[in-house]
């Protein structure tokens, strides 16, 4: 392992050193990945990251891969983008999106953990692996397994989005559809793993798996100068991602990396799959599991493993979570790619939404430094936006027939500007008129 790594139980702190496990035998706790700060200490430096590759792996000394590996994906360092158009709208004066909808090679944040869960299954001996997944884990499993010449068993819901089953055979993947929702199928993957010796990444290679998540973090910090946000709005799905970038900042002033300062995570459901968030709303740890029924499939784990992990970590540091409707989704897609050239799936249009509801109440001032995260592309989910976009008549080549397409389009925008997007204090959501406007 790379600088002192252990597998030690959430709970009772038993170690379990290095081996593909998941689950503490004493206490049924998850385990997690600690490392020993000592050694970590003045090899995991400024100077040392920045001699580092331009990709997540300049972060190599923080994660739990083989020291002798070497990186074949250049995944990570996605942009940090300041949101000023975005911003205006909602009542942000220093927003920033964290765009991980452009990551290498599959266009989703799951890249990170992949990359880092795969490169351990040599020294684990698997030469099959697999997921559960509800579309962007699939891509990327199936994507890198590819590269690294491993069979794959990728299982997803029945009813995922037709972009992400393509982008999950595409790569030669066996996929096998299950008639259930996702946690049917992390159920079945479990028993799987259990009678088979493969490596199910969000199974026996969980806490490696999640540590990729670190990076997120770390780039956020390196990004913003080596220093911390304010604020950061989340999407959770099992719970994992908002709990382990809290964890990386958490390193990084360990380490002396950066400065300590407080810092409010804020996490973002739909409202068809919003276990996490009504948790928070109750103020409490205990995960009431429930029937997915939303469009952001991504986001549709109704009984999320590190669910009472999030819940306390929003909490306890003082954010906050919410969850919006299918129609807000939709319209915070549209609303992000018309102000910043951003075209998110619809776990970015949940965290957009949210962030605009959290500004509206007030639980996040306007001059807070806030990142907002964008963790998959528009191009995996377009059936989202089915019929909101009006197709008009083809227009014959003709000058005359253009000018006359133009006065109607600049009439629309009128009405466009006037109502279409229009955002409402008194209960905060886009709001989607179909004007055509936009055709």
């Amino acid at each position: 392992m790379s600088i002192g790594f252990d597998l030690r139980c959430r709970e009772c702190g038993k170690s379990y050193g290095y081996q593909p496990l998941s689950i503490c035998d004493e206490c049924f706790s998850p385990l997690e990945v600690v490392f020993d700060k000592e050694l970590a200490r003045g090899r995991f430096t400024r100077e040392s990251i920045a001699a580092g590759p331009l990709n997540m792996w300049r972060y190599k000394a923080l994660l739990p891969v083989p020291e002798d590996f070497i990186p074949q994906t250049p995944t990570g360092l996605t942009p940090l983008m300041r949101a000023p158009r975005l911003g205006a709208r909602i009542g942000a004066n220093n927003l920033f999106i964290k765009n991980d909808a452009v990551c290498l090679p599959t266009l989703s944040f799951k890249d990170r953990v992949v990359g880092v869960a795969l490169d351990n299954v040599e020294k684990f001996g698997f030469d099959t692996v697999g997921c559960s997944s509800t579309g962007n884990l699939a891509n990327a499993v199936a994507a890198q397994a590819a590269r690294q010449g491993l069979k794959t068993f990728i299982l997803v819901p029945a009813d995922l989005e037709p972009a992400k089953i393509l982008n999950t055979q595409v790569y030669g993947a066996t996929l096998v559809r299950i008639d259930g929702n996702y946690d049917h199928v992390n159920r079945l993957c479990s028993q799987i793993a259990d009678r088979y010796n493969w490596g199910f990444v969000n199974v026996n290679l969980r806490p490696y798996y999640a540590e990729g998540s670190k990076t997120f973090g770390f780039e956020i910090a390196e990004q913003l100068g080596w220093r911390l946000p304010d604020s950061v709005v989340c999407p959770m799905a099992g719970g994992s991602l908002i709990t382990k970038i809290r964890k990386a900042f958490k390193e990084l002033v360990a380490l002396g990396v950066v400065e300590d300062k407080p810092v409010k995570f804020f996490g973002a459901q739909a409202t068809g799959c919003s276990p996490i968030s009504q948790a928070v709303k109750k103020g409490s740890d205990v995960i009431e599991p429930q029937r997915p029924n939303t469009i952001a499939r991504s986001l549709a784990i109704g009984n999320p493993a590190d669910g009472p992990y999030a819940s306390r970590a929003i909490r306890d540091s003082g954010g906050w979570a919410e969850d919006v409707s299918d129609i807000e989704i939709v319209s915070a897609i549209q609303e992000l790619a018309e102000t910043e050239g951003v075209f998110t799936e619809t776990a970015g249009g949940v965290t957009t939404a949210v962030t605009a509801r959290l500004y509206a109440h007030g639980r996040i001032h306007p001059d807070e430094l806030t990142v907002t995260c964008i963790t998959g592309n528009g191009l995996k989910t377009t059936d989202a936006l089915n019929g909101a976009y009006e197709q008009h008549a083809a227009i014959r080549p003709r000058l005359t027939d253009f000018e006359a397409y133009v006065d109607e389009i600049n009439a629309l925008r009128q009405i466009h500007a006037s109502s279409e997007y229009a955002f409402i204090n008194e209960a905060p959501s886009f709001t989607l008129a179909n004007t055509g406007a936009n055709s």
